[in-house]
């Protein structure tokens, strides 16, 4: 239950402000259709998450504790780190051809997105610092949706409420308190 919930938690955060979110809020402008893009989105982030997951969990069967210990600590620092950066959406990640469809082109622009972002990288941290793959996968899923639903059904308003610095901020402090954790205690 804690990889479930730390997960999600963490996850949720990290997103707030994230090109991804930020995505979000486009394809909601750009196609006026909230069902088929977040399914678009839910679907994007099992497949995204489920195989950053399964990595997290392959590392734990090659990486002796105490190396796995220094890594995850020192990936949950720089991840704190990485959190004070603002992500900007790239033109090319919201440019998928209707071709598709509303949700084919949510699944694959979204997938995508998700490639080396920070959420992707912290369901890998946190699959190998937990070994509970489901539960993971579960979580980082769960917060990915808390954040992103919303901005696809209440767009820019929302963003007018949440002060995304500090959301970062925080994001950033529960990084760095995980990395801490992890080097102190393993």
């Amino acid at each position: 239950m804690e990889a479930f919930l730390v997960s999600t938690g963490i996850v949720a955060l990290a997103e707030m402000g994230d090109k991804t979110q930020l995505l979000s809020l486009v394809l909601a402008a750009r196609y006026r259709k909230p069902w088929p893009i977040v399914l678009g989105i839910l679907v994007a982030t099992l497949a995204n998450h489920g195989l950053a997951g399964a990595a997290g969990a392959w590392i734990t069967t090659f990486l002796g504790p105490q190396m796995l210990r220094w890594i995850l600590g020192g990936s949950f620092i720089a991840m704190a780190i990485w959190m004070l950066i603002p992500d900007k959406l790239d033109e090319e990640d919201a440019s998928t051809s209707t071709r598709w469809g509303v949700f084919g082109a949510t699944v694959i622009a979204f997938f995508l997105a998700e490639m080396g972002d920070k959420t992707q990288i912290a369901t890998v941290m946190l699959a190998a610092r937990y070994n509970a793959w489901f539960a993971v996968v579960a979580g980082t899923t769960l917060g990915m949706m808390l954040a992103n639903a919303p901005a696809v059904w209440f767009g820019e308003r929302l963003t007018r409420l949440v002060p995304i610095r500090m959301v970062h901020l925080v994001s950033a402090a529960i990084f760095a308190a995980l990395g801490v954790v992890a080097l102190v205690w393993g």
